[in-house]
């Protein structure tokens, strides 16, 4: 309950639980997974099969298509360590602001 609305809600999610960051890409299990920003069910299927052949770092998240913009502050990788949330301005996570515009 009384998640943002004008934010993603599994952003808002893992902004209201900061204990559970972040998270090692190449140890964690599909669960924990799934639970990171940024990253969907075709990203962590693609992470699950690479890190059977190799251990993943930030050129091999971009290659898999991961959104890195946003996972980045909660992952941890074997050549990247992020920033701690607390000193992460909270507008890095608001959404951008976008034009609207109506049909007529």
């Amino acid at each position: 309950p009384d998640l943002d609305l004008a934010m993603d809600p599994k952003l808002a999610w893992a902004l209201r639980h900061p204990e559970r960051w972040p998270v090692d890409i190449n140890a964690a299990p599909r669960e924990e997974l799934l639970r990171i920003p940024g990253f969907g069910r075709q990203t962590v299927k693609r992470i699950l099969a690479a890190r059977r052949h190799m251990s993943l770092g930030v050129q091999e998240l971009r290659r898999i298509g991961a959104r890195l913009n946003v996972a980045k502050p909660f992952i941890l990788t074997r050549d990247s360590r992020p920033t701690p949330l607390e000193q992460i301005p909270a507008a890095h996570f608001a959404a951008a602001p976008q034009q609207l515009v109506l049909a007529l």
